[in-house]
């Protein structure tokens, strides 16, 4: 890719008219899961739990085979009711079907143009569904990644059986979550789950095309990602690859139930509360009330120093319908004007 391949358009927003929508048929090149099977880290993190009370005499030892559920009641019966929700919330993660997270690349055969940001109808095995792609559109090839919905009409399909050499087709593209006109503005990312897909195209393209600093300064640039556990984390490991190469990138993944299973003391909570954690307080001047407030004087838990001033920051929010509306709502709160926030909700 070269600097003359780099669509010249200040606003990105300026050439989603000038993309023509194709069809194309397209070969899986790449198939890879992203999450883990933790079943034998829950099953000896219980064992532990019951040792360390002095339960595991009474009750049978726990296996692969024990109902966890089961026993998250009867600790609950028996007057244990902190050790029995921590039972149940690792029974939900023993107990969901695997894989729950998958990536996966096509070969189109012939180039389809796409901003950063946009997403993609897939047809595979004769259904269609819409995905955000989560490469560059400096790359040759497209890339998704899908979470699993227990019952759903492709995406267990696309989890269990989509392969290498497997044809599909793409229509597209489509969206509007597209990145605004540069600026000396830093860029701040919110996203829960595989609503960050899009945003890894964008980030993929900000710092191939050097649209990380503007008239030689660089823009600190954002991502808080929410998820339950970190193996729910798309992409983490690039993520985390790219906040040791680039000193203005700044990686804040919030975990709200990794605790249960590891020693995670990093962020727990939503997205929101993080994003206010990391906000230069003295910069915020309209009030919040106190339930945001008390987020905004709480110290982060990141490791992350830097802070974010709303007033110079431009917002991208993707992910469920719900969580969305409350991340557009804290940005618009603490200040960033509404003008700068970019966001886009599914489910």
């Amino acid at each position: 890719m070269t600097d003359a391949d780099v669509r010249p358009h200040a606003s990105q927003h300026d050439a989603i008219g000038d993309l023509p929508l194709v069809t194309r048929s397209a070969t899986v090149t790449e198939v890879e899961t992203m999450d883990q099977d933790r079943r034998p880290e829950v099953v000896a993190a219980v064992r532990e739990w019951l040792a360390d009370r002095g339960l595991d005499g009474d009750y049978p030892e726990v296996t692969r085979d024990t109902d966890l559920g089961g026993l998250a009641g009867d600790l609950g019966d028996a007057g244990y009711p902190g050790l029995a929700r921590k039972v149940a919330t690792v029974a939900e993660r023993y107990d969901r079907p695997k894989p729950m997270l998958a990536r996966a690349r096509f070969d189109t055969h012939q180039d389809v143009d796409f901003l950063a940001g946009q997403y993609v109808g897939l047809r595979y095995d004769g259904t269609s569904r819409a995905y955000s792609l989560a490469n560059s559109p400096t790359e040759d090839e497209l890339e998704i990644c899908v979470r699993r919905v227990p019952g759903g009409r492709l995406s267990p399909r696309i989890c269990d059986g989509l392969a290498v050499g497997d044809d599909v087709s793409v229509r597209g593209p489509y969206g509007d979550l597209v990145l605004g006109e540069q600026s000396e503005r830093d860029l701040i990312f919110l996203a829960t789950g595989t609503g960050v897909a899009p945003m890894k195209s964008m980030l993929d393209y900000v710092f191939e095309t050097g649209r990380d600093e503007y008239g030689g300064e660089r823009r600190d640039v954002w991502l808080f990602l929410g998820a339950a556990w970190a193996d729910d984390l798309p992409y983490r490991a690039a993520f985390r690859a790219l906040a040791r190469e680039r000193e203005n990138f700044h990686f804040v993944p919030c975990l709200s139930r990794e605790p249960v299973l590891s020693d995670w003391d990093g962020e727990t909570d939503y997205v929101q509360h993080a994003l206010l954690k990391h906000t230069d307080a003295s910069a915020v001047t309209a009030p919040l009330g106190r339930r945001l407030e008390r987020w905004l004087q709480e110290e982060p838990r990141s490791g992350v120093r830097a802070r974010i001033d709303p007033s110079n920051a431009d917002v991208y929010a993707c992910g469920i319908n719900a969580m969305v509306y409350s991340l557009v709502t804290a940005a618009e709160r603490l200040g960033v004007p509404a003008g700068r926030i970019e966001s886009e909700g599914f489910g």
